[in-house]
């Protein structure tokens, strides 16, 4: 597995190589000792989730705030995205900046995506499965947002704001410019 790292230096992607003959194909998906040698840390998962998306789903961009912030490694086992990772730490040179990343059932790719991150995707295709593994459990009361498509993040989504398919709660979410970040 490759780690690739990304404009900002704690998300990074992970390439698995691919093995293929006439019987099919095999990669790994996930080896502990090799992700936290690149991440630089031990790192554990607690929870892992999945969902499925139509074209133009667009969920996010989440978080969940300290204590109960979360860590995500995620992947695309059928269809494509394009995953969005938003440095939300105050005290960081990249504080705001994003990393966009086409996440797809060919290329495999995985992206870390560090605690003190908001995160989000837009499903490229219908019927689009997406899996990731988080590092804390769900807390509801700990769950935030910030809008999508606001100007001050500058981020290319691929897709206009008419055609994006949102939760009303993803439509409602607090621009950038009015969040306190609390990491």
């Amino acid at each position: 597995m490759q780690c690739i790292q990304t404009d900002i230096a704690e998300v990074l992607i992970f390439e698995p190589k691919l093995f293929v003959d006439d019987r099919g194909s095999f990669f790994e998906s996930f080896h502990q000792a090799t992700f936290n040698e690149c991440v630089g840390r031990p790192v554990t998962f607690v929870q892992d989730n999945e969902s499925k998306s139509n074209a133009f789903v667009v969920r996010g961009l989440h978080f969940q705030a300290p204590p109960h912030a979360q860590g995500k490694l995620v992947r695309v086992v059928r269809g494509s995205v394009l995953d969005v990772a938003v440095d939300l730490r105050t005290k960081s040179p990249t504080y705001g900046k994003s990393v966009c990343v086409l996440l797809n059932a060919e290329n495999r790719r995985q992206l870390w995506i560090p605690e003190g991150f908001a995160h989000g995707f837009v499903s490229l295709e219908d019927n689009t499965v997406f899996q990731y593994k988080c590092t804390n459990f769900y807390n509801h009361s700990s769950e935030q947002s910030i809008l999508w498509n606001d100007d001050t993040l500058n981020i290319d989504w691929g897709i206009s704001k008419n055609n994006a398919i949102l939760s009303p709660k993803d439509a409602e979410a607090p621009r950038f410019k009015d969040f306190v970040s609390p990491f």
